[in-house]
């Protein structure tokens, strides 16, 4: 097996400690939230708790490509996340990633973040509308998702889990994870209001976003509502006709 590993150098002196939890993860931490897809475990370091991500391996097509042509859904968070530190954009302190490859074959990896405690993420906002001062928070995060176009960031997964909220007694702080999906590039009002399409079914929540990036982006409020519902609806009919499909596969499956 070929490992390949990348450590932020202000972590470089605890690279023991990291080789531990990797080698030994199966057996090692404390598992944290939903370990369907991806498994993540958290660890403690001295009085700091790390986030760990273990990326389950991909199927086989991928496995040659992430070997030969894809960087890996661990590196390119680590090098995403520090792209968003140097734009000032909040995101838990990235630590670094490890490989495990064949010569011919991809097979897993692992990306380490400092563990960030958060009072809500942006999906409480979605099932919860009598959170204190829940208005000043939704537009508080539009104006961040207006800021992440004005430098240039599409975050191209977006949606309720993502966004981590820290509410500071009203000075309301966003921090972005599950970062392997992002383009850098200048946006253009279609990009810009699509990227809000996966956020919330609520037409209520729709109006108050649009609102408020209308007032940030000087675009027209009916212009911006009008394009942003549209590809809520759009999005939302995707998501449901995927879900029946694999619903209707998993029948023919069991017939």
């Amino acid at each position: 097996m070929i490992i390949n590993k990348t450590i932020h150098e202000n972590f470089k002196e605890h690279i023991a400690f990291f080789d531990d939890i990797i080698f030994n993860y199966n057996t090692k931490g404390e598992n944290f939230g939903n370990q369907d897809r991806n498994s993540l475990k958290l660890f403690a370091l001295g009085d700091k708790t790390l986030n760990v991500k273990s990326f389950k391996v991909p199927h086989l097509i991928n496995q040659i490509a992430y070997r030969f042509f894809r960087k890996s859904k661990a590196q390119r968070s680590y090098e995403y996340a520090n792209k968003l530190i140097e734009l000032e954009i909040g995101t838990p302190q990235p630590i670094g990633y490890y490989i495990f490859k064949t010569f011919f074959l991809f097979k897993k990896s692992y990306y380490i973040s400092e563990h960030l405690s958060c009072e809500l993420t942006y999906r409480e906002l979605t099932t919860d509308f009598d959170i204190p001062n829940y208005e000043n928070i939704l537009r508080a995060f539009t104006r961040f998702t207006f800021q992440l176009h004005e430098k240039g960031v599409h975050f191209l997964d977006h949606s309720p889990g993502n966004t981590l909220i820290k509410l500071n007694n009203g000075d309301y702080k966003f921090y972005l994870v599950d970062l392997n999906r992002m383009e850098f590039k200048s946006l253009d009002f279609e990009t810009r209001i699509k990227n809000f399409s996966r956020l919330t079914i609520h037409k209520s929540m729709v109006e108050i976003m649009s609102d408020e990036y209308a007032k940030c982006s000087g675009y027209d409020y009916e212009e911006v509502f009008g394009l942003m519902w549209y590809e809520t609806e759009v999005f939302q009919e995707k998501y449901h006709r995927k879900r029946r499909l694999k619903k209707k596969l998993k029948f023919w499956k069991a017939g």
